[in-house]
């Protein structure tokens, strides 16, 4: 559901199909400039100008908290793509995983308003690659998100970090990771997939 701009609020009824095909079109587009886009490093912060639209709205008028995460996606596709390391992974069959994400909200984003969606690599570790990721406005973030992530290949298995350093020219030495990041990172994480997890709630 969504809300008119006009005072009287009158609610408008989104089938969420129309989300999911926003959500598609909004990648493949982000895709597609990415490429045309100058190049940066891998280190290099990556900046993308975006707009609120009805689609990203929840029944207060301001983006989804949900939505921010989707639109994580595009800074990151564009991160990837841009730096080259896009065509590097799909040549040795890697691809990226989420393993853990948290986000603070500092400001709403409202309807048609603009912002631009910051990201960059914070760091590695012996394990994992750490993203942070901004929404900007006028100068002033909106709100953040971290992420902790993996590379995996196609054939199974985690990428070793010897390669992915190799590749990306990375050292988790000139580019630690900050000391709380790692320590959420490790609070927050579940057992291995091959352990068991059961819900029990205290």
């Amino acid at each position: 559901m969504l809300w008119t701009s006009d005072r009287r609020c009158r609610p408008i009824r989104v089938h969420p199909y129309t989300r999911d095909v926003n959500k598609l079109l909004r990648t493949l587009w982000t895709v597609l400039r990415s490429k045309r886009r100058p190049r940066i490093a891998i280190t290099d912060v990556a900046v993308l100008t975006m707009r609120v639209r009805p689609t990203d709205l929840d029944v207060q008028r301001h983006m989804n908290n949900g939505v921010y995460l989707s639109i994580a996606d595009l800074g990151r596709f564009d991160l990837l793509i841009r730096s080259g390391f896009w065509t590097q992974m799909r040549r040795r069959g890697w691809y990226p995983v989420v393993q853990s994400a948290t986000i603070t909200y500092r400001r709403s984003l409202e309807p048609w308003q603009r912002y631009t969606l910051e990201t960059r690599m914070a760091g590695l570790d012996e394990r994992c690659v750490y993203l942070e990721q901004r929404f900007v406005v006028d100068g002033e973030i909106a709100a953040r998100l971290h992420i902790k992530g993996r590379f995996l290949q196609r054939g199974g298995g985690i990428v070793p970090m010897a390669e992915l350093i190799g590749v990306t020219g990375m050292d988790p030495t000139v580019h630690p990771v900050a000391d709380w990041v790692v320590r959420w990172g490790e609070e927050a994480a579940l057992p291995s997939s091959r352990q068991p997890a059961p819900s029990r709630w205290d």
